[in-house]
C-alpha cells in the first residue's frame, strides 16, 4: 500500500491497543475516546473488556478487536474457540489470535492448521488476525506459519503480542508480506511508538499497525496548531 500522507489516512491503518493486565476500565474508555477523537481504524482489547468498548463504540464504525489465547498462544484449543465465541457474543468484530508456537516447532502443523479453522469458524465470518510472534520462530517456521495461516481461512498474519522478547521488524514484514501475497492481511505490532517506525512498517508491507502510541503517531504527521 502505499504510504498514508494525511493523519486520517494513517489513522485507518491502527488498532489502537490496551492490553496490559492491569488496565481499568477508565483507561479503556479513554482508550475508546481516542479511538472516536481520531477515527482508528480499531480499538484492540482483552476479552474482558469487549463489552465495554462495545458499548462506547457501538454505531461508530470503528471496529473493536479481541486478543485469544493471549499472550503464549499454549492454552488447549477448545479454550481458544471458547474465547473467540464469547469475543463475538460480546460485540468484538475482529479476532487476534496467539498460535501455538510448540506445536508449530514441532512439526505438527495439522494440529496448527485445525486449531486456526476452529477459531475462524468460532468467529462468525468476522476477520481473524493470527499472531506468530516471529520472535520465536526461525525464518522456515515463519513461511511455514504464514501458509497454515492463508490456508486456515483467517484474514491477515500479525508479527507480535507486544509481549515478547522482542515485537515488529522491517524483515519479517518483508517476508510475512512475500509468503501471504499482496491481497492478504499483514500487521506490525509491537514496539512501534513514533511516526518513522509507522512508516518504515508501512513500507514494508504492512497494511494495519498494532500499538499503544497511536495518538502521538497520528499527531507527528501533522502536528496540531497551538
Amino acid at each position: 500500500m502505499s504510504l498514508p500522507s494525511t493523519p486520517g489516512e494513517l489513522a485507518r491503518c491502527i488498532d489502537h491497543t490496551l492490553l496490559r493486565a492491569d488496565a481499568t476500565g477508565g483507561e479503556i474508555e479513554r482508550l475508546c475516546a481516542e479511538a472516536l477523537q481520531h477515527r482508528f481504524h480499531s480499538v484492540c482489547v482483552n476479552g474482558s473488556r469487549v463489552e465495554l468498548a462495545y458499548h462506547r463504540l457501538e454505531g461508530s464504525g470503528i471496529r473493536v478487536a479481541a486478543v485469544v489465547g493471549f499472550p503464549l498462544g499454549a492454552a488447549e484449543s477448545d479454550v481458544k474457540t471458547h474465547e473467540t465465541e464469547a469475543a463475538i457474543d460480546a460485540g468484538a468484530t475482529e479476532i487476534d489470535v496467539v498460535l501455538n508456537l510448540g506445536r508449530l516447532k514441532d512439526g505438527d502443523d495439522r494440529f496448527v492448521l485445525r486449531e486456526l479453522r476452529d477459531v475462524v469458524e468460532a468467529a462468525q465470518g468476522q476477520v481473524v488476525k493470527v499472531i506468530l510472534e516471529t520472535c520465536c520462530l526461525d525464518e522456515a517456521e515463519k513461511v511455514r506459519a504464514c501458509r497454515l495461516v492463508v490456508e486456515s481461512g483467517a484474514h491477515c498474519v500479525k508479527t507480535s503480542t507486544g509481549f515478547g522478547r522482542s515485537g515488529a521488524t522491517i524483515e519479517d514484514v518483508r517476508l510475512m508480506r512475500r509468503e501471504v501475497g499482496p491481497g492478504f492481511g499483514v500487521k506490525a505490532a509491537g514496539g512501534i511508538r513514533d511516526l518513522s517506525a509507522a512508516l518504515a512498517m508501512i513500507e514494508a508491507g504492512a497494511d494495519r499497525l498494532g500499538t499503544s502510541a497511536g495518538v502521538a503517531i497520528v499527531q507527528a504527521l501533522h502536528p496540531p496548531v497551538l
